[in-house]
């Protein structure tokens, strides 16, 4: 028989509300943690794995530690907001809704746009609190947190642009010696060796993303004038471009592309795809590439096959240094967090903390001293090799702000130079004018 339509609403009424009631019990005690990320989501292959030891690449490793962070906690909820990289324009309306999240990742960069303002909350304390002091982080992952003597935040690691090299094709243009790849140290060499590279191989020494990539010649700009000694801000607000450090930088990286040293007319993706494939010798890209590669190299019959290295970044000029950034754990402010979920939040970076490894397994540097110096860590391939950069790895000065939407001027202008569309002294002098218009309106 039929249920008659009053009596199927009475039966619908009492199985809502028994469901309801089911969930309550279920979700009753938990502290909710709000985390808002970057590095993709992988929700298909990850979504359910706590096996961090199975897990490749950033975006499957975040989730793996997260899921099992969630599994260890059961009395804590973790609610993940997955932002489009780097997802700043977002948090920024959510701080302006009273909306912030618990814990957001974020730039060592970009700390100091929203320290200064008042956005964040200092870590030192939390961090304390659970074992964890700066003392314990490396220099560079140290320098990424710290402004003013006060910790905002905890480092997850930091990155530099490394050579990701083909020793296949390295071996063809005779650049191999005792199995180690032949790196310059001088601007000549540097030319004499890519001009080598070119007879020998015929294919550029450098693959470059020189098509709607900006941050790729930003980073490289950075670290020449570095090496060089030059400053390329004197102040807060004031760029210093206008240099014979930094000409000869963009000279350098323009002599390369005029004498078809760099491959042309690729954009990010076609130039990873390029590198893979064989299209050049050295990839001038990040740490989070390492084990893409590596891998890569592990497979038969391809152009990496047994075949790829990674170093930092040789010292073409005087100094050993490296331009940096990181990833951090940073807490918004809200005055409304609980003690809970601030405990809850304190218990999230403690586990990170203690997964500063398996992190690292992407190919960024770790951000604990312990980890460099573990053997477990060592043992991974090519840390050897890399593990210098936790010293070399120089981020720009904290006080200089808007470092994000800068990379994009300085990139467009180094990039303008490099392929001829300027004059070196005119990307110069329009990069310092642009780039202190911003930093002047803060």
């Amino acid at each position: 028989m039929r249920a008659t339509a009053p009596i199927r609403t009475w039966f619908a009424l009492v199985l809502a509300l028994t469901l309801a009631a089911c969930g309550s019990a279920k979700d009753e005690g938990r502290t909710t943690l709000v985390i808002q990320r970057f590095f993709g989501s992988c929700e298909a292959e990850y979504g359910a794995n706590t096996d961090i030891a199975s897990a490749e690449g950033e975006c499957g490793i975040m989730t793996s530690i997260i899921n099992a962070f969630e599994k260890a906690n059961p009395d804590i909820e973790v609610k993940q907001n997955v932002v489009f990289w780097p997802g700043y324009d977002q948090l920024t309306a959510q701080l302006a809704a009273n909306d912030a999240p618990d814990l957001v990742t974020m730039h060592g960069s970009v700390i100091a746009d929203y320290q200064a303002r008042g956005l964040l909350d200092p870590l030192g304390p939390d961090l304390a609190a659970i074992g964890i002091t700066p003392d314990q982080f490396t220099p560079a992952a140290r320098r990424a947190v710290t402004i003013n003597g006060r910790v905002w935040g905890m480092p997850l690691d930091s990155w530099a642009t490394l050579w990701h090299i083909n020793m296949n094709l390295f071996r063809k243009a005779g650049l191999v010696e005792n199995g180690r790849p032949v790196l310059p140290h001088s601007p000549d060499a540097l030319l004499a060796q890519a001009e080598q590279f070119g007879r020998r191989t015929g294919k550029p020494y450098f693959v470059a993303p020189t098509a709607n990539e900006y941050a790729s010649f930003t980073r490289n700009f950075y670290t020449m004038v570095m090496q060089q000694g030059g400053r390329v801000y004197t102040g807060p607000r004031h760029a210093n471009f206008q240099t014979p450090e930094a000409r000869r930088a963009l000279e350098l990286f323009r002599t390369l592309y005029r004498r078809g040293l760099m491959t042309r007319n690729m954009d990010y993706s076609s130039a990873v795809s390029g590198f893979l494939n064989g299209a050049g010798g050295v990839f001038l890209v990040g740490t989070w590439m390492v084990q893409d590669f590596d891998t890569a190299s592990r497979k038969p019959d391809r152009p990496l096959s047994n075949g790829y290295a990674v170093v930092p970044y040789p010292a073409i000029f005087a100094k050993d240094v490296t331009f940096a950034d990181g990833h951090n754990w940073v807490m918004p402010h809200d005055p409304d967090r609980t003690p809970a979920e601030r405990q809850a939040a304190r218990k999230f970076l403690k586990f990170f903390a203690a997964h500063d490894i398996d992190w690292s397994r992407t190919g960024h540097l770790p951000a604990f001293s312990r980890v460099v110096e573990a053997d477990a860590w060592q043992a991974l391939p090519h840390r050897e090799d890399l593990a210098r950069l936790t010293e070399t790895a120089t981020p720009l000065p904290k006080q200089i702000r808007r470092q994000f939407p800068i990379e994009t001027i300085v990139g467009q202008e180094a990039g303008a130079a490099i392929t001829g569309a300027k004059s070196v002294d005119q990307a110069l002098t329009d990069m310092e004018r642009r780039v202190n218009a911003v930093l002047q309106h803060i």
